[in-house]
């Protein structure tokens, strides 16, 4: 094989098969579609595959796919995949099979983490080939950026600003350089040459420096849209979770002109999800954030105005129309309103907790950490998906995860598939029946004290983070009496709301399926009363709403 040296900056695609006319005719279809900004390179086996990725290692060569034939003498392709991830980490892979090799393919998603498999013969490529490579490029380029194009962050791993500000980063998918300011020269170089003004200090890609930026400082920088063009609208969502998200969606490609409003970033909890793997249409499973930037870019493809961050402050419901109040002093008035604002992780509520919080006690789990808990001890609270997936996410990178579980065992909440990954991790150890007293440390978390339940022993676990999932709370405290609310605060909907009606021009009517108290404003996702806590459903009843938003507008 000969390296194609003039025009190194181009992301390379390599091609693997020992069949020469399978090869040239892989190669033949990545070229014609591909050839103009990648460079497509091909093996003629899996041990040249193997040799050549060693080569572009050395030469420092970005490569976004391997695709390769599973069936080759020597080495296999579930080997040359498996040599692809361990010498380019975020490389996407594709495995070519025949219909007999279908268990093999499945095997490698669960234990390789393959990102997709193809039946050969592909044909016609239009619809077989070119739009699982398109897709898997988009995943590539959004997680590997040029080093101008980064985003640095200097700050210290116990500031709960300097997490605050790599969470917001992280869950946006803005590439970004971390530098530990207590341990890293580069870092402080970049601190003094900056000024020193104070920590965290962020680098935009322009060279704009923010010292100890809040998240609407940070999102302003980077150019990220937090306000409406216009203050009335067909509809108005409050939230980008999966639920909001889909309402966009629908909405607007229906044609509504609608804005979502997001109070931190697109995504929701489900946003902050290492991967999700029971979500149809996803055999390899997704991460949570890869979901949210497919959402928001097919939203902003239906002209959706997503504003972020952009908290909602009031909703007066006196008008013949809804219309929000912003956290900014500005207002949106619509035809229609989906709430769609979620929950919050519950607080901890132990002493040593608030004052920890951010210098390694965090709600949810932050992707991003993972550079912070690396060979560290680390302790999980919860005993539900989200705990399992933060549990299976962190066990990759840190020393020992504990699993805290108030429940007798860890299914009782759990999807079995958690379960299963969470017993074979043998650095996972899950601890039911038991909850939090206290947690300790002066100027970081330094440990945590548990409380078993069944012995009544009481013990201290070493521990430098503390991720916590342990129910959640709905975020409607600032909606007003009119939306009627369950003890808990969730948000009653269609008919939850007994036998209240709705008065119309037309007279009166029954609510909607997932109408409020209120007409013309409906609920959906986590935030609403009885609803299913799962991604699919949250996305059923956004796009679902919006057909009962069609008959209020009509109406």
């Amino acid at each position: 094989m000969t390296m194609n040296a003039a025009a190194p900056q181009r992301p390379v695609i390599l091609a693997v098969d020992d069949d020469p006319a399978v090869l040239s005719a892989v190669r033949g279809d990545l070229r014609s579609r591909y050839g103009r900004h990648y460079r497509v390179l091909t093996a003629a086996g899996g041990a040249e595959a193997v040799g050549t990725l060693r080569q572009l290692k050395v030469r420092g060569d970005a490569t976004a796919v391997v695709v390769s034939d599973q069936r080759m003498p020597g080495v296999a392709g579930t080997e040359v995949l498996t040599a692809a991830r361990q010498l380019f980490p975020g490389v996407r892979t594709v495995l070519l099979t025949a219909y007999a090799d279908t268990e093999v393919a499945i095997g490698a998603i669960n234990d390789l983490h393959l990102d997709y498999y193809i039946l050969k013969p592909w044909d016609p490529p239009e619809e077989r080939l070119f739009p699982v490579i398109d897709d898997l490029l988009e995943d590539w380029h959004a997680n590997n950026q040029p080093s101008y194009a980064l985003t640095r962050v200097v700050g210290s791993r116990w500031s709960a600003r300097t997490h605050e500000v790599r969470d917001y980063l992280q869950r946006n998918q803005v590439p970004m350089q971390w530098f530990d300011v207590d341990s890293s020269p580069e870092g402080r170089q970049l601190f003094e040459a900056a000024g020193q003004d104070g920590l965290p200090l962020v680098i935009t890609p322009d060279g704009t420096a923010l010292h100890a930026p809040d998240v609407a400082a940070l999102a302003s920088a980077l150019g990220h849209k937090t306000h409406a063009d216009g203050e009335v609208f067909d509809l108005a969502i409050i939230g980008a979770g999966p639920a909001g998200l889909a309402a966009a969606v629908y909405g607007a490609s229906e044609g509504l002109r609608t804005v979502c409003l997001e109070a931190m970033v697109p995504g929701g909890q489900a946003g902050q999800s290492s991967r999700i793997e029971n979500y149809l249409g996803f055999p390899t499973g997704i991460s949570g954030a890869d979901l949210a930037r497919r959402a928001v870019t097919q939203a902003r493809r239906f002209q959706v105005q997503l504003l972020a961050p952009s908290p909602a402050a009031g909703l007066d419901l006196s008008g013949p129309y809804p219309r929000l109040e912003l956290a900014d002093g500005a207002a949106i008035s619509a035809g229609a309103v989906i709430l769609a604002c979620g929950v919050a992780y519950n607080s901890l509520g132990v002493p040593g907790s608030t004052e920890l919080e951010g210098r390694g006690v965090f709600y949810g789990a932050s992707l991003g950490e993972r550079d912070t808990v690396r060979d560290e001890d680390i302790v999980i609270v919860g005993g539900a998906n989200s705990a399992g997936q933060a549990a299976v996410y962190f066990s990759e990178y840190a020393r020992s995860v504990t699993i805290l579980c108030r429940a007798s065992e860890l299914g009782a909440k759990m999807s079995a598939y958690l379960v299963e990954q969470i017993a074979g991790r043998a650095n996972v150890t899950v601890r039911c029946g038991t909850s939090v007293l206290s947690v300790e440390g002066s100027e970081r978390l330094e440990g945590v004290v548990i409380h078993d339940a069944a012995t009544g022993v009481s013990e201290r676990l070493p521990a430098s983070a503390l991720f916590v999932f342990i129910g959640a709370l709905p975020r409607t405290d600032w909606l007003p009496p009119q939306i009627a609310r369950d003890g808990r605060g969730f948000i009653l909907t269609g008919p939850a709301l007994g036998g209240r009606r709705h008065r119309t021009a037309d007279g009166d009517r029954d609510p909607f399926l997932y109408e409020t108290s209120a007409a013309r404003v409906f609920a959906v996702g986590d935030v609403r009363a009885s609803s299913v806590k799962r991604v699919a459903s949250a996305v059923g009843e956004g796009s679902v709403a919006v057909q009962f938003v069609h008959q209020v507008l009509h109406g």
